[in-house]
């Protein structure tokens, strides 16, 4: 079930690529390449970045960001090759932090994975309980039902005893 999650977040956060690609950040995303990847980064860290945001771009680069360390966050440029072919739809990467640094550059909401995940169970526990609700309900109908059969009968008998 989680591969399957995995991919419907890889799958989401590409489809929001498509979208952000024409929008805001047109000139770092139509045509990304790591270092038009890395300043984006850079630009979006540098206004209040969350706290998730912040243990992903740490767990990516291998350093905190810190707006000081602009050189040493510089020389991480090949961290950002495998969000630029996912992009471009050439890889399907495996490493988690690559996959949230992406969904961060095109600010997809569910992000990280976690939350998405976690998301996506209650929306998959939603159905059941519509069904569970409606059965419940179908059940309280039909003891309603045999309840009146019942009291007919009774009424009946009482009727001539």
């Amino acid at each position: 079930m989680q591969n399957n999650t995995l991919q419907q977040y890889k799958n989401a956060i590409r489809k929001k690529y498509e979208i952000e690609k024409e929008g805001k950040y047109f000139d770092y995303l139509y045509q990304p390449s790591r270092g038009k990847l890395r300043d984006l980064c850079w630009l979006i860290f540098e206004n209040n970045p969350t706290k998730e945001d912040l243990n992903v771009f740490s767990n990516l680069l291998g350093l905190d960001f810190d707006h000081t360390k602009k050189n040493k966050f510089k020389e991480k440029k090949d961290k950002f090759r495998p969000i630029e072919t996912f992009f471009k739809g050439e890889t399907d990467p495996s490493n988690i932090d690559a996959i949230n640094m992406a969904a961060i550059l095109v600010d997809f909401e569910l992000r990280p994975f976690k939350k998405f995940y976690e998301n996506s169970k209650t929306e998959k526990a939603k159905p059941i309980e519509k069904i569970e609700k409606a059965k419940a309900i179908f059940e309280k109908k039909s003891a309603e039902k045999k309840s009146k059969k019942r009291s007919f009968f009774r009424d009946f008998k009482s009727f001539f005893f």
